[in-house]
C-alpha cells in the first residue's frame, strides 16, 4: 500500500495517488451518497459500534495517568542505575496505542492495545518485575497478570474498568521524546526479536492510517465491515479468519482505488473489489 504520486501536463499539480497502482475512480460524492452513509451509521448505532464522549474521554484520562506512571517509573529505575540527575530529568518514556483504538474503530467496552516505549537502559525483565509491582500498588489497577513467555509478551488488567494489553520495547535510544514517530524503518536497528514484534502493532496501525486518503471515512468504513464480519462469524485470527489488521488493510485498500468515495459508496465497493480479486 504505497503512497505515490503520478505526473500531470505541465503547470497542474501532480495528483498524488496512493497504493501500487492509481485509483479506479476519483468521482466524488453525490448528495444520495451522503444520504446512505448517514442511514449507515443510523443502522450501526444499535449494535454499539460507536462510544459515546463520556466513555472516550475516560479512555483518554486512563491512558494519560498510564503515560505519567510509565514516565515515573522509567524515571525511578534511571536513578536506580545510577544516571546522573540532569539525565534523569529527560529519560522520558511514552505509551503509545495500536490496533482498533489507535485506528479509531473500537467499539464500546472493548479493550486497549498498548506499548510501553522505553530507553536503552531499561531492561525487558524490569518491566517484568518493577513495573509489575509498581501496578500492583495501585489500587485502580485489577486482574493484573504477566504473560512472559507469549510470542509477544504482555502484561494483562484493568484499570479504572478499562481491560487493557500492555507490551515493552526498549530502543537504542537514551531517552524517549513525546514526539518519537515509530515509523520510521532505522529504530528497529540492533533491537531484540521480541522488541521488534512488541513494536509491530503500532508500527502497521500508524502505516495503515498514514496510506488512506480520507481517515473518517476509512474509519467509518472498517466499522460497518468489521460489524458484517463479526455478525456472520468470520471475525477472528485465531479460527483461521481474517483479523483486525487483516480487514483493515482490506478497507484501507480499498479506500485507496476509490480516494473521493464516502462510506455508503466505499462499503459497496468493498465488496465488488474483494469478491472479483
Amino acid at each position: 500500500m504505497k503512497e505515490m504520486s503520478s505526473t500531470m501536463p505541465s503547470g497542474q499539480q501532480p495528483q498524488k495517488h496512493y497504493g501500487i497502482t492509481s485509483a479506479i475512480s476519483l468521482a466524488p460524492p453525490r448528495e444520495i451518497d451522503h444520504h446512505y452513509t448517514k442511514k449507515l451509521c443510523d443502522a450501526m448505532k444499535p449494535f454499539g459500534v460507536f462510544e459515546d464522549e463520556e466513555e472516550l474521554n475516560h479512555r483518554l484520562a486512563v491512558l494519560g495517568k498510564l503515560n505519567n506512571f510509565v514516565k515515573e517509573w522509567i524515571a525511578e529505575i534511571s536513578e536506580l542505575k545510577n544516571l546522573p540527575p540532569s539525565a534523569i530529568s529527560c529519560v522520558g518514556g511514552k505509551i503509545f496505542t495500536f490496533g482498533s483504538y489507535r485506528l479509531g474503530v473500537h467499539t464500546k467496552g472493548a479493550d486497549i492495545d498498548a506499548l510501553c516505549v522505553a530507553p536503552r537502559h531499561v531492561e525487558r525483565t524490569d518491566f517484568f518485575q518493577s513495573f509489575f509491582e509498581k501496578l500492583k500498588q495501585h489500587e485502580e489497577i485489577k486482574d493484573l497478570r504477566a504473560v512472559e513467555d507469549a510470542f509477544v509478551p504482555v502484561i494483562k488488567f484493568k484499570f479504572d474498568g478499562i481491560e487493557i494489553d500492555l507490551l515493552f520495547a526498549r530502543l537504542a535510544l537514551q531517552s524517549i521524546p513525546d514526539n518519537l514517530d515509530l515509523r520510521g524503518d532505522s529504530i528497529l536497528r540492533n533491537l531484540d526479536i521480541r522488541c521488534i514484534r512488541s513494536l509491530n502493532g503500532c508500527r502497521v496501525t500508524d502505516e495503515i492510517l498514514y496510506l488512506v486518503p480520507n481517515k473518517e471515512n476509512f474509519r467509518l468504513t472498517l466499522r460497518a465491515i468489521k460489524l458484517w464480519a463479526k455478525r456472520r462469524g468470520i471475525y477472528s485470527n485465531m479460527l483461521g479468519f481474517l483479523g483486525g489488521v487483516s480487514w483493515a488493510m482490506l478497507v484501507a485498500r480499498t479506500c485507496q482505488l476509490y480516494p473521493n468515495a464516502v462510506a455508503a459508496t466505499l462499503v459497496h465497493k468493498f465488496f465488488l473489489v474483494f469478491s472479483k480479486w
